[in-house]
C-alpha cells in the first residue's frame, strides 16, 4: 500500500495521534487572571506536553480471504506479526514514538485507549485494540524533564475489506 507523504503522512493503518495537552501556569503568568492555567498545579510547576514523532504504521499488508484478520506491532522490538487471513507483504513497520516533557523527576501517567475505530475512504472498517508501550510500570521524567516512549497495537480487520485504514489515537498524560 503506497505511502502518502503529505503534511500528515498516513500509510496503511498509520494513525495520527490526537493529543491532550495539559497546561499549567508558566513563570511570569502567576499574576495573570486571564491566562489559562491548571488551578490545581503547584506554583512554578512546568506544564506537561506530549509530542508524537512517529505515527503508528503497519506497512504493507494484504487480506487473503473474506473472514478478516489482523496484525500486531510490538513497541519494544518493532516486530509485526499477522494472524487470520492477513498476509505480510513486507515493508518497514513503524512503532509510534512520543516524547513527554514536564517537571524533572516527576512520575507521570500515560493513558492509551482500549480501542480506536479505523476506516478507509471506501467504507472499510477495522479497529485497533491492545495498545502497548515500552514504558516502565511507573514512568518518571528524567533530570531534564523528558521521557520518550514507543507504542504499538493490534489492528483487526473483519469481512475481508482492505484499504488504507486511518484513525486517531487519543493519548493523555498527567502527573501522578
Amino acid at each position: 500500500m503506497p505511502r502518502d507523504d503529505r503534511a500528515m503522512a498516513r500509510p496503511t493503518a498509520l494513525v495520527a495521534a490526537a493529543l491532550l495537552l495539559l497546561a499549567g501556569p508558566v513563570s511570569g503568568q502567576d499574576s495573570c487572571r486571564l491566562c489559562y492555567g491548571d488551578p490545581g498545579a503547584a506554583e512554578g510547576e512546568r506544564p506537561l506536553t506530549i509530542e508524537i514523532w512517529a505515527d503508528l504504521n503497519f506497512s504493507r499488508l494484504a487480506m487473503t480471504g473474506r473472514h478478516g484478520g489482523g496484525v500486531m506491532l510490538d513497541p519494544a522490538t518493532g516486530t509485526k506479526s499477522t494472524f487470520g487471513e492477513m498476509s505480510d507483504l513486507g515493508g518497514m513497520a513503524v512503532t509510534g514514538h512520543g516524547r513527554i516533557t514536564g517537571a524533572p523527576l516527576r512520575e507521570v501517567r500515560i493513558e492509551l485507549p482500549e480501542q480506536v475505530a479505523m476506516t478507509t475512504a471506501d467504507g472499510g472498517r477495522g479497529e485497533m485494540v491492545q495498545f502497548t508501550t515500552d514504558l516502565p510500570q511507573h514512568p518518571v521524567l528524567d533530570a531534564q524533564g523528558r521521557l520518550e516512549f514507543r507504542f504499538g497495537a493490534k489492528l483487526i480487520v473483519r469481512g475481508g475489506r482492505a484499504g488504507n485504514f486511518r484513525g486517531r489515537i487519543p493519548i493523555s498524560v498527567d502527573y501522578n
